[in-house]
């Protein structure tokens, strides 16, 4: 993959199904082919597989669809470049959309009502003061942006010419509410928020349930977790939450318990766990499927798509192996989830009982420029007797081949499309990813004769740069700062700037002043250590493939795919001094 091939990428969403089950809709982001910035789009796809993917939209950027219950209308978000996003309502049987909101703010994805009379998201609240905030204790909550839950009643006719009524307003907005779902009977909704007594110390989250004709939202939960995406049962009695049930004494050790699939009655109680297994920190998000529910699961870096009974009857995997799950819905029988391997940013599978039908291609052109390479898992016994796995994605050729070890931060890398690997093999390097320390592994990692254990270099994010600080082992090193974990706090290990002796390229957000990354070059730069500094423009996806132009320099200068003296002796000058430009970047 090149640079370039970026513009092929296609990547689709969390789908939505019909309630006959015989369509799915799903929004699919794509680069503007003129300046690169994110677009998105809505695409129908028949379940059946009976007929190709057709474009539904052609906003400059739509997301979240929801099919009403009814099956009249298509809810979803479309914004202009510039504007926020605001909720659209699309007839399914033919039509032009109309604009249901005018926030100045924007909306939140939209949920259906069970009788499909309302939509409820969760919106951002204005804040009266904008000028300077005094923050006088430890806070988690600092910076947040404040979020309430509002309906909106949807006319007799969506269409007609007459305006909707505005939004109601049905939380305070002085939290940040979220994910948002409807009881079956219409009457009440329930959230997630922190509202306890101490919230702006912990993380600790609690589901919520406030009636859909307002009032003070009643807390569902009491525990010491962290609660997301509730979902009612189809009796109203019970709810399905993912959660960490408990963060310990004081509401802030994520590792003392992982997501788990939990359940909680509506009237209140403890978290019961409903499924042995870790379940996946993020999208899928729970989707119901008659009396189960749809949940991603992660095991050995794939985020598998598993239906748990909530009868206690036994779970049964719909996706497994070598794949990540990031979206899935159900009606009717038919579920359709969204499933990304390592040479596919996403496709659309319907599973029926005892049949999976792949119904897109959308990552087909971008196979058919032949620049993809598949990755491997394997597993490595560390020194102190503990197997852990790793994912290697090796260039075509005999090799060996120069070695990029790429730090996660603790996460398992999963099986998708890695746009910055595929980049990387194709140019000729060997990448070589692990979650957590890479230290101990390295000697086993590297024993692959296609590996040349005598070039190596490093890549990451914070991360990374913690480790330059206890090894020399690396030719270079490229440290990212710019998508940290959102709840990675820098303070927490300061970096030793001093103990770094490799040369680094720092990548950071132009728009921070004093980043980590900017404190490192100064570092290096006063040390008299080779460093480089890339400032990226805030709306850092349209600049992506120079960045990759970048960073492919910065490895053709300090760690050259061809060894030096194995070319035209004229040639090492060139791969080895400061240039413009890079080396042959491979197919």
């Amino acid at each position: 993959m090149r640079p370039a091939d970026l513009a092929l990428v296609r990547t689709p969403g969390a789908p939505t199904v019909s309630p006959d089950g015989r369509m799915a809709v799903v929004a699919v982001d794509r680069p503007d082919p003129r300046t690169g910035a994110p677009l998105g789009q809505l695409w129908a796809v028949p379940t059946d597989g009976s007929a190709p993917p057709r474009a539904l939209t052609s906003g400059a950027t739509d997301s979240a669809p929801a099919f009403s219950p009814d099956g009249r209308w298509l809810a979803y978000l479309s914004a202009v470049p510039g504007d926020p996003p605001q909720v659209h309502l699309l007839p399914t049987a033919g039509g032009a959309p109309r604009r249901l909101t005018d926030a100045p703010l924007g909306a939140g994805a939209p949920v259906w009502s069970p009788d499909s009379r309302r939509l409820a998201w969760v919106a951002p609240v204005p804040d009266p003061d904008d000028g300077p905030r005094l923050v006088t204790g430890p806070s988690t909550r600092a910076g947040v942006p404040r979020t309430c839950v509002v309906v909106l009643d949807l006319p007799p006719d969506p269409l007609d010419d007459t305006a909707p009524p505005a939004p109601r307003q049905l939380t305070d907005g002085t939290a940040s509410d979220a994910d948002v779902a409807w009881s079956p009977d219409g009457a009440a909704l329930a959230f997630v928020s922190a509202r306890h007594p101490g919230a702006d110390r912990d993380r600790v989250r609690d589901v919520y349930l406030v009636p859909l004709t307002g009032g003070r939202p009643r807390r569902v939960t009491r525990s010491s977790g962290e609660c997301r995406q509730p979902v009612f049962d189809a009796s109203g009695t019970t709810l399905c939450v993912t959660a960490r049930p408990d963060l310990g004494p004081d509401g802030l050790d994520l590792a003392a318990s992982s997501p788990a699939l939990c359940r909680v009655r509506v009237s209140g109680g403890e978290l019961e766990p409903l499924l042995d297994g870790v379940v996946h920190d993020g999208a899928p998000a729970l989707a119901p499927d008659g009396g189960a529910v749809l949940v991603g699961v992660a095991r050995q870096g794939a985020v598998e798509l598993v239906r748990v009974p909530l009868d206690g009857g036994p779970p049964a995997a719909l996706v497994d192996g070598p794949f990540t799950v990031r979206g899935c819905a159900a009606a009717a029988g038919v579920v359709v989830a969204t499933v990304a391997h390592d040479r596919s940013a996403g496709e659309l599978v319907a599973i029926t009982p005892g049949r999976r039908r792949l119904l897109t291609g959308f990552g087909s052109a971008l196979g058919a420029t032949g620049r993809l390479h598949r990755t491997e898992q394997r597993a490595v016994v560390a020194p102190d007797g503990t197997e852990r796995r790793l994912w290697v994605t090796v260039p075509p050729g005999p090799g060996p081949h120069p070695v990029l070890v790429a730090v996660t931060g603790g996460r398992a890398p999963g099986w998708s499309l890695a746009d910055d690997v595929q980049v990387l093999a194709s140019a000729g390097y060997a990448a070589l990813r692990c979650d957590g320390d890479v230290l101990p592994l390295l000697d086993a990692a590297l024993a692959d004769p296609a590996l040349d254990a005598g070039r190596v270099g490093l890549t990451g994010g914070p991360g990374a740069a913690a480790l330059l600080t206890r090894t020399d082992r690396f030719a270079a090193a490229v440290v990212d700062w710019t998508d940290a974990a959102p709840d990675a706090d820098p303070d927490d290990v300061p970096l030793d700037t001093g103990a770094v002796v490799t040369p680094t390229l720092g990548v950071q957000d132009e728009r921070c002043p004093a980043g980590e990354g900017r404190r490192l070059f100064a570092a290096l730069q006063r040390r008299r250590v080779p460093g480089a500094l890339l400032l990226v423009p805030g709306d850092g996806t349209r600049h992506r493939p120079a960045r990759f132009e970048h960073l492919l320099d910065w490895w053709d200068r300090w760690l050259p795919v061809a060894p030096p003296g194995t070319g035209d002796p004229e040639d090492d000058d060139v791969v080895h001094g400061p240039q413009e430009g890079g080396a042959d970047r491979g197919p």
